[in-house]
């Protein structure tokens, strides 16, 4: 199953009435189409860097730690990264690197994280229907990652990832071998998540906005249910999880590719009103 498999025939099944009493089209964010590919770089670019800034608001910046990628529209075969340690809250279009798939820098005069090339170059060869890839040391993800379990369908949130997560069951050490990165887009499979194991979580998607939200919402169901799990102990019994022919339909209406991309649009709103240096 590839991430186009996982489009709806309808923009948002689970949402409101998207006309109005009259039968009139409602307005409502639609993916953007280009006239040039300049134009199409330069908005994958200014996503890029507010996904970046977002990942700093959710406390999901760690020192030097995580990376974002998006591929270039014209060379499909390379990507855009951001440079080795500079804070993602600071982060503007012009301050991204493009590298290619052998690592190398193509595009800009910043070092790039060499586990990123690792991972990500892995992780776009192995999946060209994968536009962007996100990876971070958050809190919680990395924590669920040090236990034996995976995500479970335990909240709505969660059934976005219902069988469609896999696990790189294996750690020894930074990520710098691009063959423990062929590995890690070997666990990775079809799904839109991977659970590292003693490292973190990536997620991907085909675009910008729907690989990032799928790693905010990963993060944030990684601590509902670490809590939920903390709660359970002290009641004596486990969390109830939801069915699997529920979480298999809940999954069809919130975990496919265009409801990630939509998810993202009120963060980008924000922060590219508020912080349109970005664009820079």
């Amino acid at each position: 199953m590839t991430l186009t498999d996982r489009t709806a025939p309808t923009p948002l099944p689970a949402a409101a009435a998207d006309t109005d009493a009259a039968g009139r089209k409602l307005r409502m964010a639609m993916p953007p189409v280009f006239d040039s590919v300049e134009e199409e770089r330069a908005h994958r670019k200014a996503k890029l860097a507010a996904a970046f800034r977002m990942f700093s608001k959710a406390g999901l910046d760690e020192g030097v730690a995580g990376h974002i990628t998006v591929r270039d529209p014209e060379a499909p075969d390379t990507f855009w990264v951001n440079p080795f340690g500079m804070h993602f809250s600071m982060i503007r279009s012009s301050d991204l690197v493009r590298v290619d798939h052998a690592g190398e820098v193509v595009e800009g005069d910043r070092a790039v994280n060499g586990a990123a090339v690792a991972i990500h170059c892995a992780v776009h060869a192995a999946r060209p229907d994968v536009l962007a890839a996100a990876h971070a040391h958050g809190p919680y993800g990395k924590t669920l990652s040090s236990l034996d379990m995976t995500i479970e369908p335990l909240t709505q949130d969660s059934c976005a990832f219902y069988e469609d997560i896999g696990v790189y069951d294996s750690y020894s050490g930074v990520v710098l071998d691009p063959e423990e990165g062929r590995r890690i887009g070997v666990a990775l499979g079809t799904h839109k998540a991977v659970i590292l194991r003693n490292h973190g979580m990536l997620t991907v998607g085909a675009s910008v906005d729907s690989a990032a939200w799928w790693f905010l919402t990963l993060e944030r169901t990684a601590q509902s249910q670490l809590t939920a799990y903390a709660a359970a102990a002290g009641l004596g019994s486990p969390p109830r999880r939801i069915g699997p022919e529920e979480a298999t339909v809940t999954r069809g209406q919130v975990g496919y590719e265009f409801a990630g991309w939509f998810q993202f649009q009120p963060i980008w709103e924000r922060i590219s009103r508020d912080q349109p240096d970005l664009f820079d």
